[in-house]
């Protein structure tokens, strides 16, 4: 079952990213030569129109290919208007956005559902720790959390998420008691065995959303998992978090049996939301991983094209071709890599 599950949300996520590319694609009149989700061998292929659609072995990945985008032709080779590099560059520039963006409205689309349809844990203090430093800051059981050095909390996962990355400096806590709203400084509490520093708070309390708000909620929702994702790639850039903490395909099926096992005692329906909430934070991981400004990802796509409108001129095609080549390659070293590493974890 968590296999079955597990390619539904790659299928979900591949298809909405490249349907985004492909979409902005038609509305700038850019012909679209191949749209396929998976890598390898083909599956399933079918010719429509002057595109062909197909379904490939691995699921690793997906493109929407267009005329000319990979700047690797024949030199002597000449392309209409309706090719990729003939395009307007701010058409080049909609459709190379187009991906992540539909990444993120995919995952506004499935908050609204999940916030609508389940409870919301709001940022409310349910416990102190023993010796804690939320207690020596005057906060009490029951107090909501409104904002932490500045920015503002919705989330009970988003004071976890400001802990989890707190270096030891002093916060700032604004916090709302009986309808009133107070402002005191904690310092959190180091703890040597996990080596990370603690507020000494639990927090969370269940409630539904009302109904006027479920769309803002749902914002903060993603919101949520956006800076979760940047946060995490900070930490890993910084050397703060191993290569042990990054899952590919091997990865995302054990995180979805996981998943799939501790949700499943509680029903169907627990199981759709919680599967749908993991969507959301795939969706917006994978939004905001293709930005990254890296050869053969969206975002190292865009970086030639913002070049271009500084310039006034594009960068020769078969220099940037070769740069996206060459990030193509070893982009598809490190997901071997990273399958490795994951089936090594499976073994462990």
């Amino acid at each position: 079952m968590s296999i079955i599950i597990f390619i539904l949300i790659f299928f979900t996520l591949v298809f909405t990213h490249e349907l985004g590319h492909f979409l902005v694609a038609k509305a700038n009149n850019i012909r679209v030569k191949e749209f396929f989700i998976g890598m390898g061998p083909i599956l399933w292929k079918k010719q429509k129109g002057e595109t062909q659609y197909s379904i490939r072995l691995l699921p690793i990945g997906g493109a929407c290919v267009f005329e000319g985008e990979d700047g690797l032709e024949d030199e002597k080779e000449e392309f209409d208007e309706r090719s990729f590099p003939n395009a307007n560059v701010w058409a080049r520039i909609a459709v190379l956005f187009g991906g992540p963006f539909f990444n993120f409205i995919t995952a506004m689309i499935i908050a609204v559902i999940v916030v609508a349809n389940s409870n919301w844990v709001f940022p409310v203090i349910s416990g102190l720790t023993e010796d804690s430093a939320a207690a020596e800051a005057g906060l009490q059981e029951g107090d909501t959390i409104v904002s932490i050095d500045g920015e503002k909390i919705h989330l009970a996962s988003e004071v976890t998420l400001i802990s989890q990355f707190n270096e030891g400096g002093a916060m700032k806590i604004v916090y709302e008691r009986d309808g009133e709203r107070g402002t005191t400084e904690l310092q959190p509490h180091y703890d040597a065995e996990t080596d990370r520093y603690y507020m000494g708070i639990y927090v969370g309390k269940y409630d539904k959303v009302a109904p006027i708000k479920v769309i803002p909620y749902a914002f903060y929702d993603v919101l949520y998992y956006f800076k979760a994702t940047y946060r995490s790639l900070a930490l890993l850039i910084q050397g703060k978090m191993s290569f042990n903490d990054v899952s590919g395909p091997v990865g995302m099926v054990k995180i979805v049996d996981d998943t799939y096992t501790q949700v499943k005692p509680y029903g169907f329906s627990s199981v759709v939301l919680t599967m749908l909430e993991l969507v959301i934070l795939l969706s917006v991981n994978l939004g905001v991983m293709n930005l990254l400004p890296l050869p053969a990802l969206d975002g190292g796509r865009l970086i030639f094209q913002f070049i271009e409108v500084v310039r006034g001129k594009p960068v020769p095609r078969d220099k940037e071709g070769m740069v996206h080549l060459v990030g193509f390659v070893l982009l598809m070293a490190l997901m071997v890599v990273v399958v490795i590493n994951d089936i090594s974890k499976f073994m462990h």
